[in-house]
This record gives structure tokens, sequence and C-alpha cells, in this order.
């Protein structure tokens, strides 16, 4: 079985493609680079063992797309290709909507017209904005707080509408956490262009010394220490999430929506202090103003994945951080270094 990954050179979609391979599935990778090395083909051949088909594009382009899919035959698609910065989406929301949303909209059209009914999509916990409750399971109201959700959510809402037209139609929606963690080999892992948006990536690059100081958003929230928290989730436990939820749905049709985290949640601090003894230092950080849109506290409810594709999340923090310190260490200023 062949299927195509988008934004396969990313961070997830290239852990995920190491989980389809290992399950027996094909992955060919559709990405335009704009956001990856293309040394991730390498690393992901030491993992594997395995050079896998590289396809040069964009999901914009609905014939080079359209094409994709016939040459390689694919039964179904892995979308990660999207940009992925809340901040920067408030800066440049037409940006936002016209990649995330107006891409993967031709790329459905394509889809249809090359008769490839199955997508597995990668979306976010910010479709649910400001929580109502704790912790958040799949019947939480959804309303984005920032141009990033609403994409998301814009997309979900196509997908649903594409399954009730067409009855041979299934998208499933993946909703993630906090993706963190690296590959164990240390050959892989999550490495940003410019300053990262995510606590994580900057934690390391502090660690490794790339960067003075870890800057905490806010101090004063009503959690135990006064910093955020949120659900974080080992990248290799989401991986094998988007293949539990495609062996469990690869002959249905119509939407299915899942929460992929470890129902846990973590405070900046708590991060911190993990990743200080994985790396064996204190890392240093300072108090800064909260930012517009940060909520006090999220962490999911992932029953239903747990119950229907019989997934739950296994890796611990201190694989996570450990896992991203081996990674950072052995690339500390990334691949393209």
């Amino acid at each position: 079985m062949r299927v195509l990954v988008t934004g396969g050179m990313g961070y997830i979609g290239s852990h995920t493609c190491i989980a389809l391979h290992d399950a027996g599935i094909t992955p060919v990778i559709y990405d335009n680079l704009s956001n990856a090395s293309a040394q991730v083909l390498d690393q992901l051949e030491k993992i594997t063992g395995t050079r896998f088909e590289f396809i040069l594009g964009d999901i914009q382009d609905e014939q080079q797309f359209k094409l994709a899919l016939k040459h390689t035959k694919a039964e179904a698609v892995f979308h990660f290709a999207a940009l992925k910065a809340v901040g920067e989406s408030t800066e440049q929301p037409l940006r936002y909507y016209q990649n995330n949303v107006s891409g993967t909209l031709s790329m459905l059209q394509s889809m249809q017209e090359a008769d490839v009914n199955h997508i597995i999509f990668s979306s976010s916990a910010t479709v649910y904005g400001e929580p109502d409750y704790l912790p958040i399971d799949e019947k939480h109201p959804i309303r984005a707080t920032n141009p990033y959700g609403w994409t998301k959510v814009m997309v979900e809402q196509a997908m649903q509408d594409v399954c009730n037209a067409n009855s041979q139609f299934m998208g499933i929606a993946l909703r993630y956490f906090n993706p963190v963690g690296a590959h164990p080999s240390g050959l892989l892992g999550e490495s940003p262009n410019g300053i990262p948006n995510n606590l994580m990536p900057f934690i390391a690059q502090t660690a490794v010394g790339k960067r003075e100081v870890v800057n905490i958003f806010g101090d004063d929230y009503d959690t135990e220490d006064g910093t955020g928290m949120r659900d974080y989730i080992h990248v290799l436990d989401l991986a094998k999430g988007h293949v539990a939820a495609f062996m469990q749905h690869k002959t249905d049709t119509a939407f299915h929506a899942y929460n992929l985290g470890t129902g846990q949640s973590y405070s900046v601090l708590d991060m911190i202090k993990a990743f200080s003894a994985s790396a064996n230092k204190d890392i240093p950080y300072k108090s800064a103003p909260r930012r517009a849109g940060d909520i006090a506290c999220n962490y999911a409810d992932a029953t239903k994945a747990k119950n229907t594709l019989n997934w739950h999340a296994e890796l611990t923090l201190s694989d996570m951080t450990n896992d991203t310190w081996r990674w950072q260490t052995n690339y500390p200023r990334g691949l393209e270094s």
C-alpha cells in the first residue's frame, strides 16, 4: 500500500513516514521544502534503511498534485503541509488562509478527480480555543482564537462537507496537543527556521548555547507555579496515532475526529527542570509578559482514541527531553549545518 505524505519532510510528517514504513505502508513524500531540509531524506534512509520517494511540489498547485497522486497510485493522503506559527498567523493571516485553507481545498479537489478518497489531516487542539472544561474531549465547542487555529477549523469543516457530499470519502482529523521529542537515534528532530515558536526547541537551543535564555511568557497564571501548563506528547506516539487511525478506518467512510495527547499537563518550569536533568546543566530563564491569546492550562481527554483506535501515549516526559537533547546535541544548528 502506498500513501502520499504532504509536508513529509517536516517534523511530524517525517516521523510519521517512519511509523508508516514500520507498519508496512510505503510513504511517498510531497513537500515544497519551504520549512524543511532536503537532508531529512538522508536521515530517513539512515533510520529505516529505505530511500523514500520524494516529489518536490506544492499543495496549491492543483495540477501537479493530481499528477503526483496518479504517478504514485496513492490510496490515501496524510496531510501535514501547513504554516504553523500562531503568532505569525496573526501578523500574516491572508498567507495562512491561502496556504492552509486554499491549498487544502485545491488538494481535496485533486483527490476527488483522482479518485483518492482517504485523507488523514494534521489538525490541532487550537480548534477548541479557550477551554470551557478540562480535560478537553472531542465534544468540546469548536472556537479558535487565532488565524492558525481557524485554518484548522475551516479545513475540518471542508472535510466534513466533502464526506457528507461523497459517500465514498473518509476524512480523519487528528487534533494534536503539544508535539515534542525526537527520534531516539538522534538523527531526526524538530529543526525550526529562525526563532522557535514552541517551548521545547527554545529550551533545547538555550541548553546547547544557541540562545541565551528561555523567556517564560507569564508567571502569574492560576496554576501551581504560575506558568502556563500544556499537554506535551512525544512525536513518536503522535506518529503511531496516525497509523492507528488510518488502519482503523481505511475501509470506512465519513468524518472522524480524535484528540491525540497524554491527558497530563506540565508547566513551563516543569519542562525546563526536566530538560535540565536530561542535559545535566542549569538552563537560564526569565519572566516576560503574557502573550495575547495564551491560556493558563489545557490537556486532552484522549479516551476516544484509546477506545476506538486502541492507541494511547506511551512515552514519558523524560523520554521527550532525553530524545530532544540527543538530537540537539548531534545537530546543534539543525540539519543544514
